[in-house]
């Protein structure tokens, strides 16, 4: 039996299951969407593939610190 913990929902332009854990470009692309199709689900892909929204929530905010704390550095080394 396989499991699939990746979140899925179902297409109707395509009339297929797909990962909703890649961005919408990846997912258009494997199912081979024409460019200009609007798609039934964009909201709900994740911005960044292979991570769920929340885990790439906490990922925007920690590169967000280490950006700022690099500012710091830079600005006292200055």
């Amino acid at each position: 039996m396989t499991f699939i913990d990746s979140p899925i929902g179902r297409c109707e332009a395509v009339k297929e299951m797909v990962l909703l854990d890649e961005t919408q470009a990846e997912c258009a692309r494997e199912h081979n969407c024409p460019p200009g199709r609007v798609c039934p689900l964009e909201a709900c892909f994740t911005p960044v593939s292979g991570i769920s929204e929340e885990h790439a929530v906490e990922l925007a905010k920690a590169m967000r610190r280490t950006a700022a704390k690099m500012r710091r550095e830079q600005a006292r080394a200055a």
